[in-house]
C-alpha cells in the first residue's frame, strides 16, 4: 500500500488547525463561561450562607424576644389576676361592711323606735293613771276627810324639825302681810280656829293668817309666808310618785345605771 505523505501531512495540519480553532473559539469561551458560572454560583452560595446565617440570627433574636414577651405577658397576666382578686376582695369587704353597718343602723333604728313607743305608752299610761287617781280623790273628798286632813296638817306643823321651824318662824315674822292658808276645800270655822291655835302655839306668837280655797290642791292644805311653805296634800304624794316613776323610766333607758327612787314628799318647807 502506497502512503501519500502529502495527504497525511495535510490532514495532520488540518487536524491541528481544527484543534487550535476549537480551542480558540469554542473550548476557551466554554471554559470561561463555566468559570464565571462557578464563580457566580460560589458567590450566590456565599450570599445564601450569609443570608442563612443572618436569618438564623434573626430567628434566634425573634425566639428570644418571643420568650421575653411570653414571660412579660405571663407576669402581667399574673399581676392582673392578683390585682383583680385583691380588688374583688376589697369590694366584697366594703359591701360586707356596708351591709353590716346598714344592719346595725336598722337594728338601732328599730330599737330606738321600739324604745320610743314603749316610753310613749308608759308615759301615757302613767298620765292616765295619775289623772284617774286625782279625779277619784277629788270625787271622794268629804267633810270627814277634810277634817282629818286638817288634823294631819296641824300635827305636821307641830312635828317640824327645829331648822324648818326656825326658817318658817323667820318668814312669818318678817312677812309684810298675813300668812296664807290654802286648801282644796272651804275650811269650817272650827278647822280655821284649830289651825290658828296650832300656829300660835307652835311659834308662841299671834300669827295673822288668811284662808283661801284652791281646788287644785287635791285633798291638801298648805301654809305660805314670804317664800316659805309648809304643805301637805295627796297631790304632793301623787307628784312625788310621778317624779319617781319618771326617774325610773329614765333609768330603764340606761341599763348600766342603777335605778334610784325618791321617797314621796308629804311635808316641805321652803
Amino acid at each position: 500500500m502506497l502512503i501519500d505523505w502529502f495527504t497525511v501531512g495535510a490532514q495532520t495540519l488540518n487536524f491541528l488547525i481544527l484543534v487550535w480553532l476549537l480551542k480558540r473559539f469554542l473550548y476557551q469561551p466554554i471554559l470561561d463561561a463555566i468559570d464565571a458560572r462557578e464563580q457566580r454560583i460560589a458567590s450566590e452560595l456565599s450570599d445564601a450562607d450569609a443570608k442563612k446565617t443572618e436569618a438564623q440570627k434573626e430567628r434566634d433574636e425573634f425566639q428570644q424576644k418571643n420568650q421575653v414577651f411570653d414571660q412579660q405577658r405571663a407576669a402581667l397576666l399574673s399581676q392582673a389576676t392578683i390585682e383583680a382578686k385583691a380588688e374583688r376582695q376589697r369590694l366584697l369587704d366594703e359591701a360586707r361592711q356596708a351591709a353590716d353597718a346598714l344592719t346595725v343602723k336598722r337594728q338601732e333604728a328599730l330599737k330606738n323606735e321600739a324604745g320610743n313607743l314603749r316610753l310613749a305608752i308608759e308615759r301615757r299610761t302613767q298620765q292616765e293613771v295619775f289623772a284617774i287617781a286625782r279625779k277619784a280623790l277629788i270625787d271622794l273628798s268629804t267633810t270627814g276627810l277634810e277634817e282629818r286632813l286638817g288634823e294631819v296638817f296641824t300635827r305636821r306643823l307641830r312635828e317640824m324639825d327645829e331648822q324648818s321651824k326656825a326658817d318658817l318662824a323667820e318668814a312669818l315674822k318678817t312677812a309684810t302681810g298675813p300668812a296664807l292658808i290654802r286648801s282644796a276645800f272651804d275650811l269650817p270655822a272650827k278647822q280655821q280656829a284649830v289651825i290658828q291655835n296650832a300656829l300660835n302655839e307652835t311659834f308662841s306668837v299671834e300669827i295673822p293668817i288668811r284662808f283661801e280655797t284652791v281646788p287644785d290642791l287635791v285633798c291638801g292644805i298648805e301654809l305660805t309666808a314670804k317664800g316659805r311653805k309648809l304643805a301637805w296634800s295627796i297631790a304632793d304624794y301623787l307628784e312625788s310618785l310621778k317624779k319617781a316613776v319618771d326617774e325610773l323610766l329614765i333609768q330603764q333607758d340606761k341599763p348600766e345605771s342603777k335605778v334610784e327612787s325618791k321617797p314621796a314628799v308629804s311635808e316641805e318647807t321652803k
